[in-house]
């Protein structure tokens, strides 16, 4: 049997640094005259600011604010972006400006503009310098509405574009014809461009970005490990994702395949959290050796216990088979309207019900006696007292010979126990002689007897485990029935006709007690039985793992429930079993979520999202766009790796045979977007597209110059 391989590598639990606070710009005199466009990447996530000339914006912070009033220095505290972080107080009102990608809150936004503006050193209340921004796809017409107003009302920008984000990062990597794949914080575009510019009339939206998969990690590893002795924060899941998922090439392949052992060393990440190891005190050899010793005294007491209520046991079953026995012989001789008072006497029904009912004391003391009942070796005992009449005794005799009763019915029923093991030892041996004999003379019809026995008893496990799972129902049939004989059993006065309405009924199983009490037969009357049938089946497995070469020992019974190879363990616990250690418990698994979390994009039906996946998009729009070759990602949530790959791979095979394809990502996904509206802000184009504040004024705050990089007007 293979031993299952050590888990992965531990990675240590990602901690939240505190970015350093942005810095004011200085050299702000050197841009004054120069007229120089200022490019606000304003995505959901990060807002990004710089001047156009620049190759890197200036500033990059989370595009959140937070406001809170201190009573004690009684006035209100503002912070934007990382700055949030410096208050412990500011972190428990964070806010966001934005509902997925699109703002709805121009309160906030109007503090990051402000943020932005002063950080560039900009002081007064005109911004003399264009303003270039980005906005998602089909942003609402009211919501470039209202940014407008604010930037020419407010600020006194003198000129104002808007651009689409996907498509300057486009443009940025010397893009012309092709389809955009845009996979931001909150949604995932795909955008076909021809000629350079974007044909929106068929761009496509799917409502699944970053945001969603940091929740949906979150949200796994909360279902996964419920008891989990620390709390991970959203930020961490954030982390998660980045840093150990990727898109699988074949995601049900890889998830059917990803726990087997040989893979999971490998693809199981261990998360650890920090923990506060316990201080374990190192006993002497001395004190171990009698730790020892106790344990096994302390065994050995249990075991002389168990034995003791075994003979208990046997004993009454021995009385109980006697009293029967005795009932069966009066029927003999008494007449059938005594004999049936006689049976309803005992709580017997009729004679077949007590001959049912011997037949199963004598079963059960048959299986009693191969057990141990204790006093193996014990001397010859005699018991002076039993042949003295009670007459002749006082009250201490009479004490004492009860005892020697008692004793002496324990020490023959260990005699016929120890006679009845021997018996049983003998006929073992002769049917092991026999089968042996068998096995040798005619191997394979010997080999088909032992395979047909060992599916009986694995066909009546798998029904007791399906009757055991039907009787966890209270309300179900076969626990009713059940219910029903209990309640029989239980009556004082069992009567055979139906109870008239009105009349007192047996509310036996009505209640918990009563269930609990059921419960209690039901355990004790099956595990016996189970044990046995257990027994049975590893003996047939033990002999064909030896003799039988097509036998599959990872089949038989005991590698089937061995807990490191199940395959809730290897989920949780990457296969390992016994005894955790403090840096154990506060471990987290991630094997499956590695590629689930990604896939989502592929298929987002995993998670109950009712959108097409981003094959399905581009399949659609490949067919009407013969042109396109091209393939551009960009975005923060296509840096998984694997991404680029996985896309190809299931284009071309539905792609016409010799069609070329080329799958080309961002050479930075997350400022891209800012250096494409740079580089288009620095060339001819930009004056041409610019809304002037004068058009503003006269033509309102609707109007929207059309280009190859924006949105359409919806006037």
């Amino acid at each position: 049997m293979s031993q299952s391989p050590a888990p992965g590598k531990v990675y240590a639990l990602p901690e939240k640094t505190i970015p350093p606070p942005l810095q004011d710009c200085n050299d702000y005199n050197n841009f004054r005259s120069t007229k120089t466009p200022i490019i606000i990447d304003n995505g959901s996530w990060q807002c990004r600011a710089g001047w156009a000339s620049e190759t890197l914006p200036r500033y990059s912070f989370e595009n959140q604010i937070s406001k809170y009033r201190d009573r004690k220095m009684n006035r209100s505290l503002s912070y934007v972006g990382s700055d949030i972080l410096s208050d412990p107080a500011a972190s428990f009102n964070i806010k966001s400006a934005f509902d997925q990608n699109v703002v709805v809150n121009w309160e906030s936004i109007e503090m990051v503009m402000d943020f932005v503006f002063l950080r560039m050193g900009i002081d007064s209340d005109r911004i003399d310098h264009p303003i270039v921004m980005t906005e998602p796809m089909c942003n609402p017409g009211y919501n470039r509405k209202y940014m407008t107003e604010m930037m020419f009302e407010c600020y006194q920008v003198p000129s104002l574009t808007y651009g689409i984000d996907s498509l300057f990062s486009f443009y940025a990597n010397d893009g012309t014809d092709g389809i955009v794949v845009n996979s931001g914080n909150n949604t995932t575009h795909v955008i076909p461009v021809s000629k350079g510019r974007g044909v929106l009339s068929m761009g496509k939206r799917l409502s699944w970005g970053g945001t969603q998969a940091s929740d949906l990690m979150l949200k796994l590893m909360q279902l996964k490990y419920p008891t989990f002795p620390s709390k991970l924060q959203p930020h961490q899941a954030n982390s998660l994702v980045k840093e150990h998922c990727y898109v699988s090439s074949d995601y049900y392949e890889e998830v059917s395949t990803m726990l087997q052992s040989e893979n999971l060393a490998t693809k199981d990440h261990a998360i650890q959290f920090p923990f506060i190891e316990a201080i374990q005190i190192e006993k002497t050899q001395e004190e171990l050796a009698l730790a020892a010793e106790k344990r096994k005294e302390h065994g050995k007491k249990l075991q002389e216990i168990a034995a003791k209520a075994r003979l208990e046991k046997l004993i009454q079953y021995e009385q109980d088979l006697d009293y029967y026995k005795e009932i069966q012989e009066r029927g003999k001789s008494e007449l059938k309207r005594d004999f049936k008072k006689t049976l309803e006497g005992a709580e017997l029904k009729d004679e077949a019900d007590l001959e049912n009912t011997i037949k199963k004391l004598e079963f059960k003391i048959r299986r009693g006696r191969k057990q141990d009942v204790g006093g193996e070796d014990e001397a010859e005992q005699t018991f002076p007292l039993l042949d003295v009449p009670d007459d002749q005794l006082d009250e201490a005799g009479l004490k004492q010979k009860r005892q020697q009763k008692l004793i002496k019915a324990g020490y023959e029923a260990r005699q016929r126990a120890k006679i009845e093991k021997e018996k049983e030892r003998q006929r073992l041996e002769e049917e092991d002689r026999k089968d042996e004999q068998w096995r040798e003379q005619d191997l394979d019809t010997w080999l088909s007897d032992k395979r047909q026995k060992r599916n009986i008893y694995i066909q009546r496990i798998k029904d007791r485990k399906r009757l055991k799972e039907q009787l966890l129902d209270r309300k179900s049939l076969a626990n009713q029935m059940r219910m029903k004989s209990i309640a029989a059993l239980a009556s004082d006065a069992p009567s055979t006709k139906k109870r008239k309405r009105g009349q007192d009924e047996d509310t036996f199983g009505a209640n918990d007690d009563d269930w609990s009490i059921y419960r209690d037969i039901a355990n004790a009357s099956d595990s016996e039985d189970d044990e046995e049938t257990c027994m049975q089946l590893r003996k047939l497995e033990d002999q064909l793992s030896q003799f039988d070469s097509n036998f599959d020992p990872e089949s038989a019974l005991d590698a089937q429930n061995d807990p490191q190879k199940s395959l809730l363990n290897k989920f949780l616990k990457a296969g390992k079993i016994g005894e955790e250690t403090d840096a154990q418990v506060y471990q987290l698994h991630l094997n499956v979520e590695r590629i689930r979390v990604p896939e989502v994009v592929f298929q987002p039906s995993i998670v109950g999202l009712d959108q097409a996946g981003i094959i399905e998009l581009l399949c659609g729009m490949m067919k009407n766009l013969n042109t396109a070759s091209e393939i551009f990602t960009t975005g923060g949530n296509t840096m998984f790796p694997n991404f680029n790959e996985r896309l190809e791979r299931e284009l071309r095979a539905i792609m016409p045979i010799g069609r070329n394809l080329v799958i080309r990502a961002a050479r930075n996904p997350l400022l891209d977007a800012w250096r494409g509206a740079a580089k288009w802000a620095c060339s001819n184009e930009f004056e041409k597209f610019a809304v002037r504040k004068d058009e503003y004024l006269d033509k309102g705050t609707d109007y929207l110059k059309e280009h190859g990089m924006g949105n359409f007007s919806q006037n």
